[in-house]
């Protein structure tokens, strides 16, 4: 079969009513049309391959109403339907990164039809393949550093009950001073962690990108998230790397370090990937 950069674009077509749905990009060839062949989409949709400029997008057809930008702005204010469409679009990616390189395109990125997905491919080919080139046998490691005072609050000794009488307002200050100066050392200590973890992963990671930190429902455990990264790390380095953050944390009461993955390199690679996108995905 003909990959090449001026092979024609194969574009399968999009049923009446329907957008194409983009998960991921990787160079054309037998590992991502076997995926598409037996890998779900959105809502259990089939996959599709559509191909141009020598690459390949993983697609599927999704109902244009729902993904339009009205639409889709209303299905990410469901959470369950939030988690719903980015556990299969996580798993798409998670997949085809398990078979070959590829750009992990961001949630919802959604085009007209497949000829667009193709005329995409096209125009941002070498873009592409640069990064493509860049990321190869390399993936993504996130690490988030918490601050937790009342878990160090907790792993203290209970202070002596405060005297009856005149004393015990000035000893309630002195007691809520200490325990301002006790959080203010754990939020130290946790941005101090963060750091030497930078650091750390200076000597490994090929690239590192900052991300706000989470909070609320988005945070993934208790206390506050004072550091939100990613490392791009060569595969072979990053079971270790993990081992060794991971255990920076653990003789610091309240400070708590959380390594993720190896992930496909969405820190690194979604940034160039939704250009042109139609309806609800980013521009």
């Amino acid at each position: 079969m003909n990959t090449g950069p001026n092979a024609p674009a194969r574009v399968p077509g999009v049923g009446a009513g329907e957008m194409s749905y983009v998960y991921a990009v990787g160079r054309a060839g037998p590992a991502l049309d076997g995926l598409a062949a037996r890998l779900p989409g959105v809502d259990g949709r089939p996959l599709r391959p559509v191909d141009g400029g020598g690459l390949c997008a993983l697609v599927s057809p999704v109902p244009a109403d729902t993904f339009s930008e009205q639409g889709l702005t209303a299905q990410m204010e469901d959470l369950d339907r939030l988690e719903a469409v980015a556990r299969a679009h996580h798993a798409v990616v998670d997949a085809a990164f398990a078979e070959t390189s590829v750009l992990p395109m961001r949630l919802a990125t959604v085009y007209l039809d497949d000829a667009r997905v193709a005329d995409m491919l096209v125009r941002q080919r070498s873009e592409f393949q640069e990064l493509l080139g860049r990321l190869m046998g390399h993936v993504e490691l996130g690490v988030k550093v918490y601050a937790d005072p009342r878990t160090a609050a907790a792993a203290t000794t209970p202070a002596a009950a405060a005297p009856s009488g005149g004393g015990a307002g000035r000893a309630y200050l002195r007691q809520r001073q200490a325990q301002q100066r006790d959080n203010q050392d754990i939020y130290r200590a946790a941005s101090d962690l963060a750091v030497r973890a930078a650091r750390l992963a200076e000597g490994v990671a090929a690239s590192r990108a900052v991300h706000r930190p989470q909070q609320g429902q988005l945070a993934a455990r208790a206390g506050v998230n004072v550091a939100n990264e990613a490392y791009l790390v060569p595969r072979e380095h990053a079971a270790r790397l993990h081992r060794e953050l991971s255990a920076l944390a653990e003789a610091a009461p309240g400070v708590a370090i959380e390594v993720t993955g190896p992930w496909a390199p969405y820190s690194f690679a979604t940034a160039v990937v939704a250009e042109g996108a139609d309806g609800g995905g980013p521009r």
